[in-house]
């Protein structure tokens, strides 16, 4: 074989809605990698062959998502070799794309705080597989009865979280009517040992009645309060001023008369 070849290092799976990227080290020169992926009960299968990169996207190869599977990357001379010779590999660590991949964000579609009711409607996140017509398999289409969905929210400023948990699209939590509230949206997969918790959506707030005081706190009222002192005490001032020059010019016109 070729013993002198080096072999892949530090090679990580990387999955977030079930696109799943196998990256190692380090830049092969010299040689190239290809990788072969070797699932418990499905026949192996050859990806990125003869590449001089150092990450491959493996997600089509790994379908059948509740199978555990291991990768194989090879280090194969640039100059080729010949079909007896066993090309030195490095064996990944063991993945299942069912219970290791990363639920995606949420995306929030729809919100309404009205009275005393928040209702916030959203979507799963696709994954990169598809149905037979072509349209995209959704998250809650793999998972179906495990993945369910947690809204957290809270008033505002403040920082007291509330948590709701949905099966469904929407949530509907009760809340102060007059306050507003901000949330986000996370998948959850409790069965899940390890990446249990999915990524969070945006953070969005509600706007009912939201007034200056809300938006920039008592500050502003301070301030706007230093200001108006100030221009009526600049009033007061200046009419003290234009009152007394306007006396002493009556005076002086009165002047002349007295002397005559």
């Amino acid at each position: 074989g070729n013993p002198e070849l080096p072999t892949a290092v530090n090679i990580t799976w990387s999955s977030i809605n079930f696109k799943t990227i196998l990256q190692w080290q380090p830049k092969p020169s010299g040689y190239l990698y290809t990788v072969e992926i070797h699932g418990q009960a499905t026949d192996t299968k050859k990806k990125c062959i003869l590449t001089a990169e150092t990450e491959c996207d493996v997600t089509d190869v790994l379908r059948n998502v509740k199978e555990t599977y291991t990768a194989h990357i090879l280090s194969v001379p640039s100059s080729g070799t010949d079909n007896f010779e066993e090309p030195p590999f490095a064996v990944s660590e063991k993945f299942t794309p069912y219970s290791q991949t990363v639920l995606g964000k949420p995306e929030i579609q729809n919100y309404t705080q009205k009275g005393s009711k928040l209702n916030v409607v959203f979507q799963d996140p696709l994954t990169p597989y598809t149905f037979p017509n072509g349209s995209f398999q959704s998250i809650r289409d793999i998972f179906q009865d495990d993945l369910e969905y947690k809204l957290y929210y809270w008033k505002d400023q403040s920082s007291g979280k509330k948590a709701a948990t949905t099966k469904s699209h929407e949530f509907e939590v009760s809340v102060d009517s007059a306050k507003n509230y901000c949330f986000y949206i996370q998948g959850v997969i409790p069965s899940h040992r390890e990446n249990r918790n999915g990524q969070e959506s945006m953070v969005l707030c509600t706007s009912v009645g939201r007034t200056i005081l809300d938006e920039y706190g008592a500050e502003v009222f301070i301030i706007a309060a230093v200001i108006a002192t100030a221009i009526i005490t600049l009033a007061i001032v200046l009419s003290v001023i234009l009152c007394k020059r306007k006396n002493a010019k009556a005076v002086r016109e009165k002047e002349p008369l007295n002397g005559v």
